[in-house]
C-alpha cells in the first residue's frame, strides 16, 4: 500500500503545482489532468499468451505490457461471438436484455440507451474508433451508423491539442478467417503441442492449432509496434492502455460456445507513470477479480470522471467509483449466423454452470462460416468414422440440459458434474442465481426471434420486455425450464402450456415435446395439430417439428414446407435440418419451396439442407 500512497501524494502535488501555474495565467481555478485511454483489441483469441502461463505461446510484447501493468486472470466476454459481444461493450448492457443476442440481427434499442463513448464525450473526451464498430444494433437517428457517435480520427495525433482522448484500435490478425482454407503443414505436425482433450488428434486439427499460435505471435508483434509508437510520441506516461480480445478463440468448440474457450479473454491494463495512482495494484500484479465486458463501460467512466449512466448493468472495477466485485459473471448464446440455439451461463472463480434451453440441438450444428476451417470438417469426419472418444463425441450429440464444470480440476470442461450428487448444492445455488440474473435482465432471449420481431413493432425489445403484462417473464422461464428438462413425466403439463394465451409459452410447450422426442400420446396429437394454425409463425414451426418427431411426419412436414416458403423461413429450415432422414420424404417439396431471399442466412441454411438431403 505504501507505493499507492506515495503515488497519490506525488500526482496530487504535480497536479496541484500545474494547476496553480495555469490558474495564474488564466484566472481560472485549477483543473485536474485526466488520462488518455488507448484500447488495443484483438479478435477471436482466448488467453493463449506467455504471461497467462501458456507454454506454447511466444508473445513478448504483451508479456511486457503485463509486467508493466495489471493482468486480470478471470476476465470474460458476455457473448462468445463478435457482434453480440460488442453490443454489451458499447452499451454497458447485456445483449440478451436488449434483444440483440442474435448474431448480425441489428435490432433497434431504446433511444435512452447511451453508448459509453457518449458519456466520455460529454465529459470532454475526444473519442475515436477508426477500425471496427459492429455493435449489432440498428438504431434510431444516428445509431443507424455505428461510427456516427465517434469523433473523426485514426490516431492520437488527430485529437485536438490539450483535450484528453480515447482511441480504439482493432486488430483482426487472429480472426477466425485466418484459418479458412488453410492446408496441412507437415512441419507443424512435428511440433510438441498438446491438444485439448475434446479434440481428436487429426493432421488438420493439429496443424490449425499451430498455425493459430503463429497468428497470435504476429498479432503480438503488431501490438508491440503500436505501444512503441506511443512511447516514441511521448504519450505513454499520460495514457492508460487496455489490451483485450473481443471473445474467446477460434478452434471448434471455442467461438460461438459458452465454454471458457469461447468466453475467457485476456485483459491487461497498463497505467501510465503519471496515473499510477489509479492502478488497483502494483505493476506486474495478477488479479483474480471476476470481470466481464459489461463492467468495462462503468470502469471507463470511473477512470475519466464521466457520469455513469443508470442503464449500465455492470460494476466499475477501476477508478474512484469502483464497486464491490460480483460473485459470478453472466454469458449468453442465441442464434449464431444461420443456426438457432439458446444457452445461458454463469462463471464464478471455480465453477461454470450452463443452462441449455435447446438440448435437442447439438453444439455441432452446421454453421457455414465455422465449416470453412479444416479443423471443423476433420473433427466431423472423425466422429462419423467412429474415431472419437466420449469427450470428443459430445460436441456432435444432443446436449445435457444442465452442465457444471470445476474449472480448477477440469479446465477444458469435459467432465460434466451437473448430475453428481456431491455437487448438487453447487448446481442448486447457481441455478437460483441464474434465474435471478435472467429476471433482473428482463431477458428477451426466451422469445423466438420472429416472435420478438412480431411483438415489438413500433417499440424495442428492451422496452417491450419491461411490461410484465405483455411479457410475463417468470412464467416464461418456468415454461422453458420445464420444456428443456427432458422430463417424460411432464407431458400433461406441456399440453397445458400449449393452450396458454401467451404465444411464447405455447412455443415452449411444443418445444418440450420436440425435446422429449418420443411417440405421441393421444393427448399431444390434437393440441399440436391445432398449433399448426397458430397466429405465431414460430409456434407453427415448432409444433410441426414436434409432430414429425412423434410419428406424424406427413402433417408436420407439409406445415414446415409451408413455413419455409411463407413465414419463419430460417426457423423452419433449422427444424428440417435437425429432422435428418425424416425430412427426406419431402425433399422435392422442400426444394420447390426454398425462398431465394436476400437474407444470407436463409440462403446458407437452404443450401446446406438441400445438400444434406441429396447425400442421404
Amino acid at each position: 500500500m505504501r507505493w499507492i500512497k506515495a503515488s497519490i501524494v506525488a500526482v496530487l502535488f504535480v497536479s496541484f503545482s500545474l494547476g496553480i501555474a495555469e490558474a495564474a495565467d488564466s484566472g481560472e481555478p485549477p483543473k485536474p489532468k485526466r488520462p488518455n485511454i488507448l484500447w488495443l483489441v484483438s479478435e477471436d483469441n482466448d488467453p493463449l499468451l506467455g504471461c497467462y502461463g501458456d507454454k506454447f505461446a511466444h508473445t513478448p510484447s504483451l508479456d511486457k505490457l503485463a509486467a508493466e501493468g495489471v493482468q486480470y486472470r478471470n476476465a470474460f466476454a458476455n457473448a462468445p461471438v463478435c457482434a453480440a459481444s460488442r453490443t454489451t461493450l458499447i452499451t454497458g448492457m447485456y445483449g440478451s436484455s436488449l434483444g440483440t443476442l442474435h448474431m448480425r440481427s441489428r435490432y433497434p434499442i431504446p433511444p435512452s440507451v447511451k453508448f459509453f463513448n457518449e458519456s466520455l464525450r460529454d465529459a470532454g473526451y475526444y473519442c475515436m474508433n477508426p477500425d471496427k464498430t459492429d455493435y449489432n444494433i440498428r438504431g434510431n437517428d444516428m445509431r443507424s451508423n455505428d461510427k456516427a457517435r465517434w469523433d473523426k480520427g485514426n490516431s492520437w495525433h488527430d485529437a485536438p491539442r490539450g483535450k484528453p482522448w480515447m482511441l480504439v484500435l482493432n486488430n483482426n490478425t487472429t480472426h477466425e478467417s485466418c484459418l479458412h482454407g488453410s492446408r496441412v503443414h507437415p512441419e507443424y505436425l512435428k511440433k510438441p503441442f498438446t491438444l485439448p482433450p475434446y479434440h481428436p488428434d487429426t493432421p488438420e486439427i493439429r496443424s490449425n492449432w499451430v498455425e493459430y499460435y503463429h497468428q497470435i505471435t504476429k498479432m503480438d508483434a503488431q501490438m508491440g509496434s503500436v505501444l512503441a509508437k506511443l512511447q516514441r510520441d511521448g504519450l505513454a506516461d499520460d495514457t492508460i492502455v487496455f489490451y483485450y480480445s473481443d471473445h474467446g478463440g477460434i478452434l471448434p468448440r471455442s467461438k460461438r460456445f459458452v465454454y471458457d474457450s469461447g468466453l475467457h479473454v485476456p485483459l491487461i491494463v497498463r497505467f501510465g507513470r503519471n496515473f499510477q495512482n489509479l492502478a488497483p495494484a502494483p505493476p506486474g500484479s495478477r488479479l483474480d477479480r471476476l470481470v466481464s465486458f459489461v463492467d468495462l463501460p462503468p470502469s471507463l467512466c470511473s477512470l475519466t470522471g464521466a457520469e455513469i449512466p443508470q442503464q449500465f448493468q455492470g460494476r466499475a472495477f477501476l477508478g474512484p467509483k469502483s464497486a464491490e466485485p460480483c460473485d459470478a459473471v453472466f454469458g449468453f448464446r442465441g442464434r449464431m449466423d444461420e443456426t438457432y440455439d439458446l444457452s445461458y451461463t454463469l462463471r464464478d472463480k471455480q465453477y461454470r454452470y450452463i443452462r441449455n434451453y435447446m438440448p435437442h440441438r447439438p453444439c455441432g450444428q452446421h454453421v457455414d462460416y465455422l465449416w470453412k476451417m479444416p479443423a471443423t470438417r476433420s473433427w466431423e469426419q472423425a466422429f462419423k468414422a467412429g474415431k472419437c472418444n466420449a469427450a470428443q463425441s459430445a460436441f456432435w450429440l444432443p446436449k445435457p440440459s444442465e452442465e457444471l464444470y470445476d474449472e480448477l480440476a477440469d479446465p477444458y470442461e469435459v467432465k460434466n458434474l451437473a448430475d453428481d450428487a456431491d455437487h448438487r448444492p453447487v448446481v442448486e445455488r447457481m441455478r437460483q442465481a441464474m434465474r435471478q440474473q435472467l429476471l433482473a435482465n428482463r431477458d428477451t432471449g426466451f422469445m423466438p426471434e420472429s416472435e420478438m420481431v412480431r411483438r415489438t413493432v413500433g417499440t424495442t425489445a428492451r422496452e417491450f420486455a419491461q411490461d410484465d403484462a405483455r411479457y410475463p417473464l417468470a412464467r416464461i422461464i418456468d415454461a422453458a425450464d420445464l420444456a428443456s428438462r427432458r422430463d417424460r413425466e411432464a407431458t400433461a403439463k406441456l399440453v397445458e402450456l400449449m393452450a396458454d394465451p401467451d404465444a411464447v409459452i405455447r412455443y415452449w410447450g411444443a418445444t418440450g415435446i420436440c425435446i422429449q422426442n418420443q411417440p405421441a400420446a393421444v393427448a399431444t396429437f390434437e393440441p399440436l395439430r391445432k398449433l399448426l394454425k397458430d397466429e405465431s409463425p414460430a409456434v407453427r414451426v415448432v409444433a410441426a417439428e414436434a409432430l414429425c418427431r412423434t410419428g406424424h411426419e406427413k402433417e408436420g412436414l407439409a406445415s414446415l414446407v409451408d413455413s419455409v416458403a411463407h413465414s419463419d423461413s430460417l426457423l423452419a429450415l433449422n427444424a428440417l435440418i435437425s429432422l435428418g432422414d425424416i425430412a427426406k420424404s419431402a425433399k422435392d417439396a422442400i426444394a420447390a419451396s426454398v425462398p431465394y431471399k436476400k437474407d444470407p442466412y436463409v440462403e446458407r441454411a437452404s443450401e446446406w439442407l438441400l445438400e444434406s438431403l441429396r447425400t442421404k
